[in-house]
């Protein structure tokens, strides 16, 4: 599949490992036949737990959208499969939702937010260590909640369609949903 990309840290990608990383992800095309591409970042991390060290991500590309999902684990095939398992999930609720709308819909730029654990050194006070640059749509909020919980996320950045604003959508801890407007 040549729109896979598979990127590695702190570990060696084996052909036995690539062909099976291949393998599996191919299945998803069937399923999202307009994706663009798919990322898949395999590590190993310094967890001191062993059963949690290996982590497995795949990001998919479709059109106005990103799918992504992480699973750790102590093997690689074993968080790359609960990583598959996790992805099979999401895609068929993406899926789902997109058979269920019948209205257009606003145009929706993909939003690169970090999500990869990202190590500070100790000092005395934290720094920003990475900073992201993304496109913010006009979007309604119902639309930023289906794209954040596509992306997995807690929070989602976005322009309301109802009011130009530029508004959070976030996760309460009680499940239900929270939306922050600043006051210009």
């Amino acid at each position: 599949m040549e729109m896979l990309q598979i990127y590695t840290r702190n570990l060696e990608l084996t052909d036995r490992l690539r062909e099976y990383v291949d393998g599996k992800v191919s299945k998803l095309q069937r399923y999202l036949p307009s994706l663009d591409s798919i990322r898949v970042d395999l590590s190993e991390s310094n967890n001191r737990d062993s059963t949690r060290r290996m982590v497995a991500q795949i990001t998919i590309y479709v059109p106005k959208a990103i799918l992504r999902a992480e699973e750790r684990a102590g093997d690689i095939f074993a968080a790359f499969d609960a990583v598959m398992d996790k992805m099979s999930r999401r895609v068929e609720r993406y899926k789902g939702r997109q058979q269920t709308k019948r209205r257009p819909s606003a145009s929706v730029e993909p939003a690169v937010l970090p999500t990869a654990e990202m190590e500070l050194v100790e000092e005395e006070s934290p720094h920003i260590v990475r900073v992201k640059e993304f496109e913010v749509s006009s979007i309604s909020a119902d639309e930023a909640i289906e794209q954040m919980e596509l992306l997995g996320h807690r929070f989602f950045l976005f322009v309301d369609a109802l009011d130009g604003r530029l508004s959070v959508v976030y996760r309460r801890e009680d499940g239900d949903y929270g939306v922050l407007k600043p006051n210009y």
